[in-house]
């Protein structure tokens, strides 16, 4: 399949980003992009955005049970407690270091969702096909994640 440069930059450009918001690491970012552009060249697979992240995420996985022999996937134990759309307003001007350490807090899956949903513009739906879980648990992992993170800012503001 042709990829022209710009085609290519963008993809990459979505990839690392995506990578690490799995690792917040960047050098395991990039170690995560190239191994899974290896394994999508290797199964010529399709070279959409949406294909990546998956294949980028499949290796993520791949990755920690490696690392992890008792690694199981990350799921939230219940569905049910959730908003419609799961906004959480954020303060308009940031402290991106604060920001910055605020994220390493959070755990993968939440970094995970977060990163999809604010950066990629990705819904909930989306999300859920990309991660393998139910919409509503999506839905449900964002609202607390971004509860969370609002929390976490606001008591960095508040020291």
């Amino acid at each position: 399949m042709a990829f022209d440069r710009r085609e290519l930059d963008e993809l990459m450009h979505h990839g690392i980003r995506y990578a690490y918001s799995l690792t917040h690491d960047q050098t395991e970012a990039e170690d995560l992009l190239q191994d899974a552009w290896l394994n999508l060249i290797r199964y010529d697979g399709p070279r959409d955005r949406l294909y990546f992240i998956k294949v980028i995420r499949n290796r993520f996985l791949e990755r920690l049970r490696k690392r992890q022999p008792n690694f199981t996937p990350l799921h939230l134990a219940n569905e049910g407690d959730f908003e419609t759309e799961s906004d959480v307003e954020f303060p308009e001007a940031l402290d991106w270091s604060g920001l910055h350490g605020a994220l390493a807090e959070l755990r993968p899956e939440e970094r995970e969702a977060v990163y999809l949903n604010v950066v990629e513009e990705y819904t909930a739906a989306e999300i859920a096909d990309i991660t393998g879980r139910s919409r509503g648990t999506v839905l449900s992992l964002l609202f607390r994640t971004k509860k969370k993170l609002r929390a976490m800012l606001s008591a960095q503001e508040a020291s």
